[in-house]
């Protein structure tokens, strides 16, 4: 049995789509912080994106658990020309794509960007190395809401439509675990 813990870096407070781009958490609020630093198994190991806001947040909740190395795979979504930009400029510009793209998540991709599908099997990827690697292990994952929302979709078996439903708030905790006979979710979005 293997334990994720996956955690939402802190807040950018960016009123834009924020992707790849390299903005810093806002984490002052350290009795949050604190919150989510006991909440979390003491003997679990911790890995986060490359992107600073998660890295950041990994380390000021890593404590004396062991570190891995960032993983640029675990990046958020890739919303290639409308990154930066607010979404009301993005759904004037291309309300029929901006609507297939959050109404029916999968292939449909933003222009230069990545699709629903192919961050799911990014992620994927990194979380079956993760858990073939450290089996038996609590890992707890620093990312973004989308690379927890595809874990949220592959536990609960259910369509990119539905995950999306589910709110994923900076600095909350969601809990899934992998058994050899499938997946279960302990928790979403669940702020110590």
């Amino acid at each position: 049995m293997t334990r994720l813990h996956l955690v939402r870096h802190g807040p950018t407070h960016a009123k834009t789509m924020v992707g790849w781009s390299d903005l810093p958490a806002d984490l002052s609020d350290k009795a949050a912080i604190a919150r989510l630093e006991t909440h979390l198994p003491s003997d679990a190991i911790v890995i986060s994106s490359d992107l600073s806001r998660a890295a950041d947040t990994a380390s000021a909740i890593q404590g004396t658990r062991r570190r891995l190395l960032h993983h640029p795979d675990l990046r958020e979504i890739n919303f290639g020309t409308w990154e930066m930009r607010p979404f009301a400029e993005i759904e004037a510009e291309d309300p029929e794509l901006c609507f297939a793209y959050w109404d029916n998540p999968g292939d449909v991709r933003p222009p230069g960007g990545e699709s629903w599908n192919e961050v799911r099997a990014r992620v994927n990827a990194v979380v079956d190395a993760l858990i073939a690697s450290h089996a038996g292990c609590d890992l707890i994952v620093v990312a973004h809401f989308g690379v927890i929302l595809t874990q949220v979709q592959r536990a609960l078996g259910v369509d990119a439509q539905q995950a999306f439903s589910h709110r994923i708030d900076n600095l909350s905790v969601t809990e899934i675990t992998h058994r050899h006979t499938g997946w279960s979710v302990e928790r979403i979005n669940h702020c110590p």
